[in-house]
């Protein structure tokens, strides 16, 4: 079976990673390779060779100076991105050699263009509902979806019955560390993740914290992280998966503080792999991948200082958890291999309908 993997166009495969979803389409193609299918993606140029998969290319957008002029023309963004995924659709509809696409794009074109090519199309719902895909995939009521979670699911419930195949994490990848004297916070450092909440838990608590992450809202870093920061508080910058890895190990215990509904956590699957415990905010579908006894200081709705304050009391509590049985609810309720698994499943099912 050969299996198209239909990335975000603006960053390529390749660690260390842009955000989760480019994490998870490098490691559902190393699987699928894994497992003797062959994998086409495409991304932005430039994804990780050492994966040993064709890349799709596209051609560059072209406009005259005509064109750029015209006073109703959208971002250019806009416009180069939709004309990639034109391109790209066009392609699949010429390569009889391929048996599925799957769609980890957040762009509305692979859906609605997801009837005019011969293979079935996959997309995999990564977010909430945004104004993009929801109407797609109202136009489009045959596409097969697949949702991160129950609560990703229960989220597009009214728009599409998505199939729930929830994330995981290579255990060999991210192993047991022995735990450390100081917290950590990860992902991609932007408002709805809000470091800033696990900067002030941190501080009430009277504990260290180092937060790693790419600086994808320059804006919301300087304005309401970097005031945070101190000898106690670091930012250690935009890790690779060895360092980021090493980090988590040798933490005490994870903060993941999303302000907004997290369709999954993968970064909480990542620091429970290494056997560090979860101090989370229960925000849609991490609430299904940190359970009790593992930390969920709040609702949706709670104001920010009640927040800080439960999690602050919370935290000697996490922080004594067995590291062992943390590492081992991971291995039993977020593995990669389980993943890839069910896709590859999807895959043979569509194909063989």
């Amino acid at each position: 079976m050969k299996v198209a993997l239909l990335a975000h166009d603006r960053f390529p495969i390749i660690p260390p990673f842009s955000g989760g979803l480019e994490s998870f389409t490098w490691h559902l193609a190393r699987g699928l390779k894994r497992r003797g299918m062959d994998v086409v993606v495409f991304a932005a140029p430039g994804s990780d060779p050492q994966l040993g998969i064709e890349e799709l290319d596209v051609e560059p957008l072209v406009l005259s100076d005509e064109a750029r002029n015209d006073v109703s023309m959208p971002p250019e963004a806009q416009v180069r991105e939709t004309f990639s995924y034109m391109q790209v659709m066009r392609a699949f509809a010429a390569r009889p050699d391929i048996d599925v696409v799957h769609n980890n794009s957040l762009h509305f074109l692979p859906i609605v263009m997801s009837p005019a090519i011969p293979q079935p199309v996959v997309t995999t719902l990564h977010t909430p509902a945004t104004p993009w895909l929801e109407p797609a995939l109202r136009l489009t009521p045959t596409a097969h979806t697949v949702a991160v979670s129950d609560s990703v699911a229960q989220m597009w419930s009214t728009v599409t019955p998505a199939r729930v195949i929830r994330n995981g994490v290579d255990p060999q990848e991210w192993r047991p560390g022995p735990g450390g004297d100081a917290l950590v916070w990860s992902g991609r450092i932007v408002p709805e993740k809000a470091p800033h909440i696990a900067a002030l838990i941190a501080s009430r608590a009277g504990w260290k914290l180092r937060i790693a992450g790419p600086i994808s809202d320059r804006q919301y870093f300087e304005s309401e992280l970097r005031p945070l920061l101190d000898e106690n508080i670091t930012y250690v910058g935009h890790l690779d998966t060895h360092q980021l890895r090493t980090l988590a190990g040798y933490s005490a215990a994870a903060l993941v503080t999303p302000a907004w509904e997290e369709p999954y956590g993968l970064v909480a699957a990542e620091a429970m792999a290494c056997g560090t415990p979860v101090l989370a905010v229960a925000r849609g579908g991490l609430s299904e991948v940190v359970r009790a006894p593992g930390g969920l200081t709040s609702q949706p709705g709670a104001d920010e200082a009640r927040t800080v304050a439960a999690a602050a009391d919370m935290l000697p509590l996490v922080v004594g958890m067995d590291r062992r049985r943390v590492r081992r609810y991971a291995l039993e309720n977020c593995s990669l291999d389980a993943t890839v698994d069910a896709y590859a499943d999807f895959y043979r099912e569509l194909v063989g309908a």
